[in-house]
């Protein structure tokens, strides 16, 4: 065989898909969303209809200052925040609650290394009331509390506090014992660390490990443009936690993630294969849950900021929202919608009886799943480090394959219509003509069959 015969065959893969028996149950709805801490308005209102047909299971938010729980000694303000709950919850999502609130009441230095309250029994009050409304007054069913948002860095992470690794187990076991007291079925973790390998982190499991406090989930951040070091982050965090059998049932969550910030890939149809590629690896990894930052991007009012954070942390904030380009969102900063949020529509279709595919390669993988009475298949080219190269693809299904059938791809770049049908007819002429594609770098593609 010459060397350009095995070229031509490295850049084809024949998919096989096995629509005669599934294998098990999938649903990667559990890999959902979260909403940035830039705002007390409802930040995903005018979308909710939109994020809807997502079916996120989770929408994680940020308990920030802005809130104004509590403005006065023995007085708590709920109104404000219950406005951005009913908003996660009109999704049919339930909110992921991330507690990093700073009250001057309790915190009278604006500092960020200041990370005790003068009080924690208040401390402690205010939490147990916060539970207490959101899960037994207005019954919101919030399961999941996070202590912290990325106390290894403070105010860079947009948040008030940067903790040592002591100061923040004895804030974490406190401010646990709070929620449970209040709602012994909630789910207690932390710490949303912005580096997975912080000392902090480490100290957090060790106190939990040896019956410190309770560590329902493990939490933490990465951006970045290889969706293998989001996997590397995975596998060390989970052996960590494996050292421990106390901490057996430890849920890993990885709930602020997405291409690089700093160096994104503008390239429109990277975000979206970058997605699926990662939320692969997320379920290959068995990671317990996951929130994609986020669903909008937002404009900051700085004088939300400045009672509470300092001038710097301040003007931090708003320079890089407001003047900065930004490319998180599913939605940017003027509401129009980016190819991502196709990738999470095609993800949700994951979900049902899993069926099996054969025939993947290194940089064309594949999801397949009989949901209802429709069977569907996603595919695309993530190419390993490098250029990658334009794949031809064939995907097949059993002979006497029933129903009609839609192919499709994802258009990163149309301006509308993203997600154009290529094909569609009865699936029986499948068997002779089955669909063959080009795959180029970063192509998404999606076949589905009704029964």
């Amino acid at each position: 065989m010459s060397l350009l015969d095995r070229s031509a065959l490295a850049a084809t893969v024949e998919l096989v898909v096995d629509t005669t028996q599934t294998i098990g149950e999938i649903d990667l709805t559990r890999y959902a969303l979260g909403q940035g801490g830039l705002s007390e308005k409802p930040m995903i209102a005018a979308h909710l209809d939109q994020l809807a047909q997502l079916q996120p299971r989770t929408i994680r938010l940020f308990v920030q200052e802005y809130f104004d729980l509590y403005p006065k000694p023995g007085r708590y303000h709920w109104d404000t925040l219950d406005h951005s709950i009913e908003a996660i919850l009109a999704t049919g999502a339930r909110p992921l609650l991330c507690l990093c609130f700073k009250p001057r009441v309790l915190f009278p230095k604006i500092e960020q290394d200041v990370v005790h309250p003068t009080h924690y029994k208040d401390w402690e009050k205010l939490v147990f009331e916060l539970v207490k409304h959101c899960n037994q007054r207005r019954r919101y069913g919030v399961e999941y509390w996070e202590v912290g948002n990325e106390p290894d860095i403070g105010e860079d992470g947009g948040c008030p506090y940067r903790f040592k690794p002591e100061d923040y187990v004895a804030y974490y076991t406190h401010t646990a014992n709070a929620i449970l007291r209040a709602d012994p079925k909630a789910r207690v973790g932390g710490p949303a660390l912005a580096g997975y390998r912080s000392r902090l982190g480490d100290a957090l499991i060790e106190h939990c490990a040896k019956g410190g406090a309770p560590l329902h989930f493990f939490s933490w951040h990465l951006y970045s443009n290889n969706p293998g070091q989001l996997r590397q982050s995975i596998k060390e965090v989970k052996a960590k936690l494996a050292k421990h059998l106390r901490l057996a049932g430890t849920e890993t969550i990885l709930d602020e993630w997405n291409m690089s910030l700093g160096n994104p890939v503008l390239t429109p149809a990277f975000q979206p294969a970058f997605v699926l590629e990662t939320t692969h690896d997320f379920y290959e990894e068995g990671l317990a849950r996951a929130a994609y930052y986020h669903v909008r991007d937002f404009f900051v009012d700085p004088s939300r900021f400045s009672p509470w954070m300092s001038a710097r942390g301040t003007d931090f904030m708003a320079h890089w929202w407001n003047v900065m380009p930004q490319y998180d969102g599913l939605w940017d900063n003027q509401g129009r919608v980016r190819p991502a949020y196709y990738a999470f529509r095609l993800l949700s279709l994951i979900k049902g009886q899993k069926l099996a595919v054969s025939g993947t390669s290194g940089d064309v993988k594949a999801f397949a799943a009989r949901n209802g009475s429709w069977n569907h298949v996603v595919f695309w080219n993530f190419p390993s480090p490098g250029p990658g190269e334009v794949v031809e693809a064939v995907v097949r299904f059993p002979k006497g394959q029933r129903g009609q059938f839609r192919f499709m791809k994802l258009d990163a770049s149309a301006p509308v219509n993203n997600l154009a049908v290529i094909r569609q007819g009865s699936a029986g002429e499948l068997e002779a003509q089955p669909v063959r594609t080009k795959l180029e770098p970063y192509d998404v593609d999606w076949i589905e069959i009704g029964q």
